[in-house]
């Protein structure tokens, strides 16, 4: 006998519940982006430069987010049964991989710029680049509300956050070139930001990774939850226990449970459906499920190969 207890396929994410966060933050570092072009090319700066193409991946990343926010919204279909939601998994992936094409672009010039070190207006340097540590931390504390939600918000923190300390790397190799005339420090603080830049980009790819492969969600723990469930009247036993990712904030889980005869004959499937139900979404916060109720010895007939 199959059974199943859902909610609907096309809940709202999380990234959509903080959509406007984004709308913010895309507009701050746009326009910190352009100034810091305008600025690194002025001053001769190729930090405040390398600093301004980490900001334009940031842009461009939360812009993919926006959309693919919007495009996470639309219903499911029956060719799609959960609509477009998993696309905002696809966007922190191009994010990942945008991080990481910049982080190579800062080391190469780097490089370059520390075997041949060129003039810069320090000042220059130095003012935009605190405007870019003040709007980064804005942009922090307008992020930091809806980072433990969303794949796609965490990716945002975690770069403006990189920005915010790029931005502070740049103002002190701005004061230092500006007491001492130390240009090189303007490639020291391009490769610092190189360093930052990487781990993060990491990350990001690994847990895309991990929704990709349909690995078990962080925080839920399968033996709990198995044990909870054979603790429901009329359970005894489950298998073929699975639990996925379909997009940040959408954990989904699905089970063959063993129940009594008793619980078959009497007509008790429902109220045992139910208790399922409500113990995941109650103890685990796990609202999508599907259950396959099944007599003792049904197992016998299912591939060996499920857990």
């Amino acid at each position: 006998m199959t059974g199943g207890h859902s909610h609907s396929h096309a809940p709202e994410t999380a990234t959509g519940r903080h959509r406007q966060r984004l709308v913010i933050v895309v507009a701050i570092t746009a326009s910190i982006f352009v100034a810091q072009v305008i600025g690194g090319l002025a001053s001769g700066s190729l930090a405040l430069l390398a600093d301004a193409g980490h900001m334009l991946t940031d842009s461009t990343g939360l812009l993919i987010a926006l959309i693919a926010a919007t495009l996470a919204t639309r219903p499911a279909t029956s060719a799609r049964t959960y609509g477009l939601q998993r696309v905002e998994v696809l966007a922190a992936m191009v994010n990942g991989l945008l991080l990481t094409g910049i982080a190579v672009w800062v080391l190469v010039q780097a490089i370059e710029r520390w075997n041949q070190p060129a003039d810069i207006s320090s000042g220059l340097m130095l003012a935009v680049a605190v405007v870019g540590a003040v709007a980064n931390t804005v942009g922090l504390l307008i992020l930091r509300g809806g980072k433990d939600e969303s794949l796609n918000l965490r990716g945002a923190y975690l770069e403006v956050l990189g920005d915010l300390l790029g931005s502070l790397a740049v103002i002190a190799a701005a004061l230092i070139i500006t007491f001492t005339g130390y240009t090189r420090a303007d490639s020291i603080a391009s490769l610092l930001i190189f360093v930052m830049i990487i781990p993060r980009a990491f990350s990001l790819l690994r847990d895309v990774v991990d929704v990709l492969l349909e690995a078990t969600p962080r925080g839920i723990d399968l033996d709990q939850i198995r044990q909870h469930l054979v603790d429901i009247d009329g359970v005894t036993d489950v298998h073929d226990l699975h639990a996925w990712t379909i997009t940040s904030g959408v954990p989904v889980l699905s089970a063959h449970v063993v129940v009594d005869a008793d619980c078959l004959t009497d007509g008790r499937a429902g109220e045992v459906l139910d208790r399922l139900g409500e113990c995941l979404g109650d103890h685990f916060d796990v609202d999508h499920c599907t259950f396959q109720l099944e007599p003792q010895g049904h197992q016998a007939h299912e591939p060996a190969h499920h857990a």
